[in-house]
């Protein structure tokens, strides 16, 4: 692509492109904004993998033609992520095909089995979250949340406003 010489043409193909591909994904990026990395949703962090996926792709590109499909990709991918985000916001099936729902592991110090089972949550991974979190005591957890990225959100103390479990499921 570069150079006759295997050697030197490698080197030069992985660093140009890597720095085209990651130039292309900023600029794709201050497009369309930073919620394009974000784990909001399932959709985001798949988003999120096949980027990477698609810039090591880029960086290793034997032809011209096999490096502008992988541009034209993520440019693609980026374009379809808007997409579905506005959509979401109009329509409330799409959005519940697309989002998973958070879903409540312990209400007030007490563990809800059932959700652990049904999200497949081990409840050692519950109490090392506990932990993460500085819980002190189960009484001192309100509420533990399985988020739609997968996160677990512990929130403690003396008091949770209601409205923090709107859309959150009791599995």
């Amino acid at each position: 692509m570069f150079f006759d010489g295997s050697v030197i043409d490698a080197l030069a193909k992985g660093v140009l492109l890597s720095a085209v591909g990651i130039a292309w994904i900023i600029l794709l990026v201050r497009v369309v904004g930073l919620r394009s990395f974000s784990k909001m949703t399932n959709f985001d962090f798949v988003m999120t993998v096949a980027m990477g996926s698609l810039l090591a792709g880029a960086s290793q590109s034997q032809e011209w033609t096999g490096f502008l499909q992988t541009l034209t990709a993520m440019a693609s991918l980026f374009t379809v992520q808007y997409g579905v985000s506005r959509l979401r916001r109009w329509s409330p099936r799409l959005d519940a095909l697309v989002q998973n729902t958070p879903v409540l592991l312990m209400k007030d110090g007490v563990i809800l089995h059932d959700a652990l089972r049904a999200t497949r949550v081990a409840e050692e991974d519950l109490i090392a979250k506990l932990r993460e979190a500085n819980a002190l005591d189960f009484s001192s957890v309100r509420a533990v949340v399985l988020e739609t990225t997968g996160d677990i959100s512990v929130l403690h103390g003396d008091h949770v406003d209601e409205a923090l479990f709107k859309g959150v499921a009791d599995a």
